[in-house]
């Protein structure tokens, strides 16, 4: 498999993507290889879209967490100043359970567990890279093994905390890496290396305290969707 270039896509098709809608908040089902936010070398980015998530309301949505640019599936959004500071807030006390898949090399001996490595910067120029360090912020991911095939896995992950690039570091440090990962990974990042097979399957975000918590399943991508094949020959959803 071929990694994907970046995403060309327009308003309508990034309209196409929302998972869910209400007066405070958005889901969009990210996709793979676009980036939230313009970086130094330009191109396409989600910022360029946001105006055509107002719905009639005077500004754009925000972002109320961050995926990274290879990552696909679910990104919430606040559709005004408070509520995405509610949110935000939501994400930053644990309150928002998130559930990724992933396919990753090898895999764990168990069939589920926990991973406890504390993260910190690798250094002040690596910008978002990040090492397993015991003097580190606390991180903590839940895994379960979904399928195994081929000398891979299918997991579903669960992080607890929210640290940069944490569940792409706690695999890799543990032994098994996400496939995919040019970072932390075996991959590599020649034209032949395959995209990162790391996608926010699911969200639930307790928003409002008299209510069940607003869920959202975001389908995977085609290049994930095709490895889980390996797994089970249903479609992957």
């Amino acid at each position: 498999m071929i990694a994907a270039p970046t995403p060309v896509l327009t308003d309508a098709e990034i309209l196409a993507r929302l998972l869910y809608r209400d007066g405070l908040m958005l889901i969009l089902d990210k996709p793979a290889g676009l980036p939230v936010h313009a970086g130094p070398k330009g191109g396409p980015v989600l910022d360029h879209h946001l105006d055509a998530l107002r719905f009639g309301l005077p500004h754009p949505p925000a972002l109320a967490h961050r995926l990274d640019k290879d990552t696909s599936g679910c990104l919430v959004l606040g559709r005004h100043r408070k509520a995405t500071a509610t949110l935000g807030e939501l994400f930053a006390s644990g309150k928002v359970s998130k559930t990724y898949w992933a396919v990753v090399e090898g895999g764990p001996a168990q069939d589920e567990g926990r991973i406890d490595l504390p993260l910190a910067k690798r250094s002040a120029q690596r910008g978002w890279w990040m090492k397993v360090d015991p003097a580190g912020q606390p991180a903590q991911s839940e895994f379960r093994v979904l399928g195994r095939a081929g000398g891979l896995a299918w997991l579903e992950l669960r992080p607890l905390t929210g640290r940069t690039h944490q569940l792409r570091l706690h695999c890799s440090a543990s032994g098994f890496p996400i496939l995919g990962d040019a970072i932390y990974g075996t991959a590599g990042r020649g034209p032949e290396a395959p995209p990162l097979h790391l996608h926010a399957h699911a969200v639930s975000v307790p928003l409002y305290p008299k209510k069940p918590p607003v869920a959202a399943e975001a389908a995977a991508p085609p290049h994930l969707a095709e490895t889980l094949r390996r797994f089970d020959p249903r479609p992957a959803g």
